[in-house]
Formats: structure tokens, C-alpha cells, sequence
């Protein structure tokens, strides 16, 4: 049973450029321009008519944009829930015109070891990361840890929740490595290593969607009875001021967006391919979790309700719950 028919969430792309190389990504590779706040203002507007609740500003690294602020502040202004991660690098610099307008701020941390996770990420950030935790304290903010897990490091978990997120009393997130395109992650995590993550997942303080294990253990997406709602959950809008369908990851069309963002979404070229979610032959076996995660709260199945108290415990934590709701 379909919950709900709008849209929930638009991961915006404002730029695909990144200080970064982490090894798990391609993005960064990508030529790219930078989003501007016209047409930024003019979405915002459409994506508010299309009743979408989460604005994720992302990239790339998004602290790259010397605009970040003022889009944030927008679509804070505007009701929106926003969200950002960041590596971390440029927050200590940015923080005090940040402050305020990000509800789910989120710093990249992959291990508790220096060399470790700077190797990981392909650059030296991890004493940025440690850096822009004291940071946001200071000024109030509630950062997150956000964990990507990997075989390799999962046994990394137990210290970075013993010795960072606990003392500093922030809330781990689990976020399972998954693969894409030409991007391999190296090995999936075995029967044993998910009923450690589900486990671990149960702690103070700490959240993990427990449909990201259960997708995995049922071997992802499946293209004869897809649990991927990617397009008519999520938008994604890249630097180019395009619509990208049905997802960034898997995308087949683009579209230029030209200040009819409400329009084209609606549209009957957008609306054929919105109905391919999930069902084209790139999508099997898929477990991207941030087209998983919104596709798991509109219909009513077992993914539901394996993603609901986990979910529910973050909202509440952040005080979103409620305007979720609306």
C-alpha cells in the first residue's frame, strides 16, 4: 500500500568537484560547474509546490560552494529539512555562517585512526574531522558521525563509537558500503558481519536502517517486484540545472530544468520513466541507500518496517519528526 504519492526528498548537486579522492567514489572525477542561487531560488519554489520535505545539498563536497550558506539558509527559511555531509576540510573555516541551517549535519569518519582513514578518503582530513566536532559544539550545532561500512573496517566501529561518538555525544551512522557503476567497494558483507551491524545497531546512540541490512540479505532490488520508489520519491538535480531520472547512480536522461521544475517533474516524458523505477536491467540487485532510504517510508511492506524504528528514534533525536509528518 502506497503511503504517500509526492515526492519526499531532492538530493541537490551543487557541484560534483570534491577535495577529496576517496577510493569508494568516482564522483570527484567529474567536470563540473557550480549551481547558482537564481536558479537555486526558483527550484526551492517548485520543489515546495511538489511537496518535497528534505532538501540533501550535496556533491562532491559541498563546502566547496562559496554559496552554501545562503542555500541552506533558504531552504531552512522555507520549512525545508536539510541536510549536508561533509568531509570535514572546510567546516572549521565555514562554520559560524553554517550555524542554524543545517537540521542533519553530518561528518564523513570511516575509522578512529588517523592514516586509516585519510588513506581511505585520499587526502589528510581526519584532525579536520576531529577539528569541526569541537567546532559545531561550540556553536551549539548536533553533528553526526556518518560510518561507511566496508569489511575491511568494520572492525573499526566498536572504537569510533567508544572513543568519539559517545564522549562527544553525537549519534553514529551506519551507512553500508554499496557498489555502482564501475565503482567497486570490494567484498559485500557476509551473513555474519550484517547480524554484527544489526546488533550494533541497536545501541545508544547510534543508527543504522535496518532495511539496508534486509535488502542485502535479500540480494538487493529486484527488477520482477522492485522495492526502488528512486524517481517518484527522490529528485536529483545536478550542477548542469538538470533533472536527472531515475536516479544519479543509475541515471538514462537528463533534462534541462530552465525554471520549470514544477512543470517538467509533472510532465508525461518524466512520468514514463518515473513508472521504469526499480525495473530497468541496471537495477537488479541494487542497494543504493539513499534512494533506498525514501523508498522504504511511501509503501507499507516488510522494508517499511524494518527502516520505521530506527528511522523513527533519528527523527525524534533531531526534532524532524513532526514536520515530517505534515
Amino acid at each position: 500500500m502506497r503511503l504517500r504519492s509526492k515526492p519526499v526528498l531532492c538530493n541537490y548537486y551543487v557541484t560534483y568537484r570534491c577535495n577529496a579522492k576517496c577510493s569508494f567514489c568516482d564522483i570527484w572525477e567529474k567536470p563540473s560547474p557550480y549551481i547558482t542561487l537564481e536558479d537555486v531560488a526558483q527550484n526551492l519554489r517548485d520543489l515546495k509546490r511538489l511537496g518535497v520535505q528534505v532538501i540533501d545539498f550535496t556533491g562532491g563536497e559541498p563546502l566547496l560552494h562559496r554559496e552554501i550558506d545562503q542555500f541552506l539558509g533558504m531552504a531552512h527559511d522555507m520549512g525545508f529539512i536539510t541536510t549536508l555531509t561533509t568531509n570535514g576540510l572546510l567546516y572549521p573555516k565555514l562554520a559560524d555562517r553554517l550555524k542554524g541551517k543545517i537540521d542533519m549535519l553530518h561528518f564523513s569518519l570511516d575509522s578512529a585512526h588517523k592514516q586509516e582513514h585519510d588513506t581511505g578518503r585520499g587526502v589528510a582530513c581526519f584532525d579536520f574531522v576531529m577539528e569541526s566536532i569541537q567546532v559545531a559544539k561550540r556553536l551549539g550545532e548536533r553533528p553526526d558521525i556518518l560510518f561507511t561500512v566496508f569489511r575491511h573496517n568494520l572492525d573499526q566501529l566498536e572504537e569510533v563509537y567508544r572513543t568519539i561518538t559517545q564522549p562527544n555525544k553525537l549519534m553514529l551512522i551506519i551507512n553500508p558500503a554499496f557498489e555502482y557503476n564501475d565503482v567497486a567497494v570490494g567484498e559485500q558483507l557476509t551473513e555474519e558481519e550484517l547480524n554484527y551491524l544489526t546488533a550494533f545497531g541497536k545501541r545508544r546512540g547510534v543508527y543504522l536502517n535496518e532495511g539496508f541490512v534486509q535488502l542485502r540479505r535479500d540480494g538487493g532490488n529486484h527488477v520482477a517486484d522492485p522495492v526502488c520508489k528512486a524517481a517518484s520519491t527522490t529528485l536529483v538535480i545536478s550542477p548542469e540545472n538538470e533533472l536527472v531520472l531515475p536516479c544519479y547512480h543509475l541515471g538514462t536522461k537528463s533534462f534541462p530544468i530552465e525554471g520549470q521544475l514544477h512543470a517538467l517533474y509533472l510532465s508525461q516524458e518524466v512520468e514514463a520513466l518515473k513508472k521504469l523505477e526499480g525495473r530497468l536491467p541496471a537495477c537488479e540487485g541494487c542497494t543504493i541507500n539513499c534512494y533506498m532510504q525514501p523508498s522504504f517510508a511511501v509503501e507499507i511492506n516488510k522494508y517499511f518496517w524494518k527502516a520505521l524504528p530506527s528511522t523513527l528514534r533519528y527523527n525524534l533525536s533531531k526534532g524532524t519528526w513532526k514536520r515530517l509528518l505534515n
